[in-house]
């Protein structure tokens, strides 16, 4: 997926179905290409674990976590891979945001939970924006360049019924119900996102999103210093990479403009994110 290699082993039918459903689109490794991470998910052989069936997600033959319900194994493959990148790979400055792309220029989502990020990316990749994540933007530390890794989408709530709903493309795996997030569902990538994952972007724009019922779509210039604090408050390893980070995100936040953006109808979002994407 991108620069990231991951070798997956699992006999679980969630995992397979789920990998099949959701990363049809992506190349296989060679077997003797490096691998970056080592996973394996399957089901713990103990007392509780038979009487409750769960699902163990291990990375080099070891449980960085406890396990969970068994049907919440392809979620848990998501966040366990999520935690592999952020905690291992330090060559990115990496960006608890969505990011999305049009004409090689990037506009980063940074957003806390619950604020419609995730159902704003997938419906600006619906209707033609390419995935670079839906998750964490990763800025090259040596060229301040955002490089892609496009993962499936996760959807939470009403978020699911949502998309479902604006888009006949939309192709989503299984709701997964009573989770620590609700009920999520993961959407699988465009093709084409797949197939451009080695290409990297510009960054252009930041953009602050806030779901907010009744609301009229509408983007807010903010000043630079302020948007640089919040894109930093979102850095997973601002401060590991020091100095470095520091020079990375400055570049990036002088070489965009910032913007907070309230919206409650995605066709307005929509109409909002294509006049932004026209603008020199």
């Amino acid at each position: 997926m991108g620069n990231i290699v991951v070798r997956i082993r699992s006999k679980l039918p969630a995992i397979i179905n789920g990998i099949n459903t959701l990363y049809g689109d992506y190349p296989l490794a060679h077997d003797d290409e490096f691998t970056d991470f080592h996973i394996e998910l399957d089901r713990p052989q103990n007392l509780r674990g038979l009487l409750r069936p769960q699902v163990r997600f291990l990375l080099d033959g070891r449980a960085p976590f406890l396990p969970l319900p068994l049907p919440q194994a392809m979620p848990m493959f998501e966040w366990g891979l999520n935690w592999c990148i952020t905690h291992h790979i330090q060559s990115f400055l990496m960006i608890h945001a969505a990011v999305v792309e049009k004409n090689g220029r990037a506009v980063i989502l940074p957003a806390p939970p619950g604020s419609g990020k995730s159902t704003l990316c997938a419906a600006l990749v619906l209707r033609g924006w390419r995935l670079l994540s839906d998750e964490l933007t990763l800025i090259d530390t040596a060229d301040g360049a955002v490089v892609p890794m496009p993962r499936p989408i996760s959807l939470k709530n009403h978020s699911i019924g949502l998309i479902s709903s604006f888009s006949r493309d939309a192709v989503i795996g299984p709701s997964v119900r009573d989770t620590v997030k609700g009920t999520v569902a993961l959407m699988r990538p465009p093709a084409t996102s797949v197939e451009n994952s080695l290409v990297k972007s510009t960054l252009r724009w930041i953009v602050f999103p806030q779901f907010l019922a009744e609301s009229e779509a509408s983007l807010t210039d903010i000043a630079k210093s302020r948007a640089f604090m919040r894109v930093a408050d979102n850095a997973f390893n601002y401060g590991e990479l020091g100095a470095t980070g520091f020079a990375v995100l400055a570049n990036a936040i002088e070489s965009a403009t910032a913007h907070d953006f309230v919206y409650s109808k995605l066709e307005e979002a929509i109409d909002c994110f294509d006049r932004l994407e026209s603008l020199p």
